[in-house]
């Protein structure tokens, strides 16, 4: 999940799951394997494993050693037992790649044996693992533009070498149990060309040292929806086996609703959302807004003013399209129409993130149950579409395990279909 500029598309995205496909069928992608020989149906993210990172500042591109901040909360033996028990079977593992293309030769082989090592502990809990290489569009230096935003990009021999170095790490894991996702959310756009030779490039990198990794490829947009659907795979055959991922967090102002690092003034204050629409008013979360605004003491009122005519605004089409769960499935019927046109099996499709935020509950009677029956009603879709999933995420404000007691959130565990493990 990064800070891709997709979200600047507010009340304008409720429209957008009504877009129909081009009806042109191109040849169809092969069935390298059958769906049931991967174990992919059912994950959670688990950053920050491999990010939070202590960076110097500019100008100097390399890391604290070791690189990862030593607080942020990493999943243990006995965590990563207990979903398994809960009934995953398998993890999303988001990997910065800035502290390993920063670091000297030495600490880069330790690096890499920290990886394998959390892999082989996913695996030791009988979870499968997709590494995902996940850059933090945060950094100064180490980040998507400077990678992967062209293959003439400044650092990009060097993420390739990257990826190649994992793949050939997973290649000698537990076949149809690991999976390398080379990119995370490509910011490019959805008809660009840059990010289908990017993503050629990397693949074919990766197929040298990692022959019979399966790989996971995306569209632009930050792999909205729309993304996948304007991507072609047929040139993409070439590189099985592979599958195919999107990630899903529309309507952004439900789920993003007071994110902090959204670029748009509307977020800041953003709260009180409800899921379904039809569980609250327009008034009743303009009230909340309000309320929120009068405590924010770093904004002028004028900021705020032009903040909550904007926020207004984006409130009214939400509540006048009447979100719901006919919404998300009108969503991924793109994704089910694009997969029939090309002959793709929808268990080769992954939803790889989908989540919303918890609200802060100073600003918000009871957030939860909205939150709860949003992230019901997203995993049923991607489900009846037969797509599998990785919830995002473990940790964090969108999590479903407390990051100090370590306890999973037992209305997560219920929209997600999953079981309470016995303590």
């Amino acid at each position: 999940m990064t800070g891709w500029s997709r979200r600047r598309i507010l009340g304008a995205a409720l429209a957008a799951a009504t877009v129909p496909l081009a009806t042109a069928v191109p040849p169809r992608v092969s069935q390298a394997r059958a769906a049931g020989e991967w174990r992919f149906r059912r994950g959670v993210n688990t950053w920050p494993w491999f990010a939070l990172t202590r960076e110097y500042p500019a100008p100097r591109t390399d890391y604290g050693w070791p690189p990862f901040q030593p607080q942020r909360p990493v999943p243990t033996p006995a965590d990563l037992a207990r979903l398994r028990a809960s009934g995953l079977d398998f993890i999303r593992l988001p990997v910065d790649p800035g502290p390993f293309l920063a670091a000297d030769a030495d600490q880069r082989a330790v690096l890499m044996a920290m990886l394998s090592a959390a892999v082989d502990a996913a695996l030791a809990a009988d979870l499968a693992v997709i590494v995902n290489v996940q850059a933090n569009g945060a950094t100064h230096y180490w980040n998507p533009e400077r990678m992967y935003s062209s293959t003439a990009a400044l650092e990009f021999e060097s993420y390739r070498a990257l990826v190649s170095e994992i793949a050939e790490r997973l290649q000698s894991k537990t076949s149809g149990m690991v999976a390398l996702e080379p990119v995370n959310e490509p910011p490019q756009d959805c008809s660009s060309e840059a990010w289908p030779a990017v993503q050629a490039s990397l693949l074919t990198d990766a197929r040298v040292l990692g022959p019979s990794v399966p790989l996971v490829v995306t569209g632009g947009c930050g792999s909205m929806v729309r993304g996948l659907a304007a991507l072609d795979p047929a040139p993409l055959a070439d590189f099985e086996p592979i599958l195919f991922t999107f990630h899903f967090y529309e309507p952004y102002l439900f789920s993003h609703q007071g994110a902090p690092w959204m670029r748009e003034p509307v977020y800041r204050a953003l709260n009180n959302v409800p899921w379904p629409a039809s569980a609250g008013s327009l008034e009743r979360t303009l009230a909340s807004v309000r309320a929120r605004m009068a405590q924010d003491s770093e904004r002028s009122d004028e900021a705020k003013k032009a903040a909550y005519e904007e926020t207004e605004k984006v409130l009214k089409v939400y509540f006048g399209a009447q979100p719901d769960r006919r919404f998300i499935d009108g969503y991924l019927k793109q994704v089910s129409a694009w997969a029939d046109i090309h002959g793709i099996a929808h268990e080769r499709i992954i939803m790889g993130e989908f989540g919303a935020l918890r609200t802060d509950a100073r600003y918000t009677a009871a957030p939860n149950p909205d939150r709860a029956r949003y992230i019901a009603d997203v995993r049923q879709s991607a489900e009846a579409a037969g797509f599998p999933w990785a919830f995002w995420n473990l940790f964090d404000g969108m999590g479903m395990m407390d990051d100090a007691t370590r306890a999973l959130d037992p209305a997560m565990v219920e929209a997600l279909g999953l079981r309470m493990p016995r303590a």
